[in-house]
């Protein structure tokens, strides 16, 4: 019940720079993004099957994509929302939150399902999801209370939460930064930039999340770019690491637990271990399911395997 995740979780504060480019009037309260409709779940909070029909959900209603991508950090998700995240009064914009960083902008369903978990979006938002008129794009985009970066472009959201994480430590403040990374997306350049800035400014409150499902848009990660051993070279970088199933609640719970009592200078690491279409079996492990858009007779079938589980 939403009463009894109120006052569970927090936020942080923004750096001055970073606060400047998103001006309070860019970002989109609560009330004019959905209105003030609030909404009870009789489910427990982050339960992944119900998380999974709400992004089957939001992916038919709006005719979208990227449903594969967001069922694999389903279970990250629901671990972090569930126990981690902190928001003072359960308030998105609390000056003393934590921040997640989704840094895969397309996997973006899975917050947002998270987000009406919490009772920040209302189903009927949901219903509204990539339709014209809706602030729920495909993509994670800042301006939507309850996003703290644009994710559209790959590669660039550690760097922010890197930069987080060092505003937080000059505030003397124990926030932390959750930044989630795609396998694929550590193609990119800046991540390793930004990994290298993390190690040498000892920003022991970042801890990422690699959601290692082994694909990305255009084929699997050891064919398109094989990033070879991806704990290896965040040990090399001087980060905390620990691999995990990435569906596994407790076994990601106990990492996320493990690595935040670890205040020694190094910043941190999960590689979880996921599937890409986690949940339904026609999803898993197929690629398709990156840009396959759901017709009544798939939807159906996937929203069956979802319920019976």
């Amino acid at each position: 019940m939403l009463e009894a995740r109120q006052g569970h979780f927090i936020w942080a504060a923004c750096h001055p720079f970073l606060a400047a480019c998103v001006s309070a009037d860019a970002r989109l309260i609560l009330s004019n993004c959905c209105g003030r409709e609030l909404e009870m779940q009789n489910s427990r909070p982050y339960y992944p099957p119900v998380l999974r029909k709400s992004i089957l959900d939001m992916a038919f209603a709006g005719s979208a994509v990227h449903i594969g991508c967001a069922f694999s950090i389903v279970e990250i998700l629901a671990v972090l929302h569930r126990s981690h995240l902190r928001f003072p009064g359960n308030d998105p914009e609390h000056a003393d939150r934590d921040f997640l960083v989704l840094s895969k902008g397309h996997g973006v369903m899975a917050q947002y399902a998270c987000m009406h978990e919490r009772g920040w979006l209302p189903k009927s938002a949901l219903a509204r999801y990539f339709k014209d008129g809706t602030h729920l794009r495909g993509l994670g985009e800042a301006a939507v209370t309850g996003l703290e970066v644009t994710g559209g472009s790959l590669g660039h959201g550690l760097s922010v939460g890197a930069g987080l994480a060092l505003a937080a430590k000059f505030k003397q403040s124990d926030q932390r930064i959750y930044a989630i990374v795609g396998d694929g997306e550590a193609n990119e350049g800046p991540i390793w930039e930004a990994m290298l800035f993390a190690a040498h400014f000892r920003l022991d409150n970042l801890l990422v999340v690699i959601d290692k499902n082994d694909f990305q848009a255009m084929g699997a990660t050891r064919d398109v770019l094989n990033g070879g051993d991806l704990a290896a070279k965040f040990q090399a970088f001087d980060f905390d690491t620990e691999t995990v199933d990435g569906h596994d609640e407790a076994a990601l719970d106990g990492a996320l637990n493990t690595l935040k009592t670890l205040r020694n200078g190094r910043p941190k690491a999960i590689i979880a271990q996921t599937v890409k279409g986690k949940g339904v079996s026609f999803m898993e492990g197929n690629n398709v399911w990156h840009y396959t858009r759901l017709t009544p007779e798939t939807y159906a079938a996937a929203i069956g395997e979802v319920e019976s589980t």
